[in-house]
């Protein structure tokens, strides 16, 4: 390979700061150490697989694009919904994207900039099990953390569920709701379900 790969490394550092980028709306909820962006990135993937394939959408795609959702963040922060509403101009992820990939290889900067752009247009089944994803993950988490004390959670659960949009992703998040964050754990040990 004759290309020039340093635009390319730099990136995948930067996208290492996700890994320390901690999700602010948690800290409303009273949640002293929230996920990172990384690990809800990770699980948002995972989730987005489930629901296109039960969508009839592509897995591949989806998870594709819940990997890349939140990759702007490495420029902007997680900017929660409050902190919004007083920031001048809200950063297009399209923009913050190609100010990222400017200088690496053309074919892998126009396929990460034409990702970024599919997500935020919400018009492919793809992109909209990956939204998806995003607020079930989001809902998930609530759960788990409002299991550890914070009540607070609450909110954050309510909203990710009334934002899904697929028939999948509503079935998923009701199964969710009906299903224990340890029920899992008793499973795998053949414990009684409580």
């Amino acid at each position: 390979m004759t290309e020039d790969l340093s635009a390319v490394a730099n990136f995948l550092y930067e996208a290492g700061t996700l890994k320390h980028t901690a999700r602010t709306g948690w800290w409303m909820a009273g949640v002293r150490q929230p996920e990172t962006v990384a690990e809800h990135s990770w699980r948002t993937a995972l989730i987005a697989t489930i629901i296109a394939k039960l969508e009839g959408a592509d897995p591949a795609r989806a998870a594709f694009l819940a990997v890349w959702h939140d990759t702007g963040e490495t420029r902007t922060g997680d900017v929660n919904h409050l902190g919004k509403k007083y920031t001048a101009g809200e950063a297009d992820p399209r923009d913050i994207t190609a100010d990222q990939v400017a200088g690496m290889p053309g074919i892998l900067a126009e396929a990460l900039t034409e990702l970024v752009a599919e997500y935020e247009a919400k018009d492919s089944p793809e992109a909209i099990c990956a939204r998806d994803a995003d607020k079930l993950e989001c809902m998930i988490q609530g759960i788990e953390y409002k299991a550890q004390g914070y009540e607070n959670a609450q909110r954050w659960i309510d909203n990710s569920r009334g934002r899904m949009v697929t028939k999948a992703g509503n079935a998923l998040a009701d199964a969710v709701l009906e299903t224990g964050s340890l029920d899992w754990l008793r499973s795998a040990l053949s414990e009684k379900q409580g």
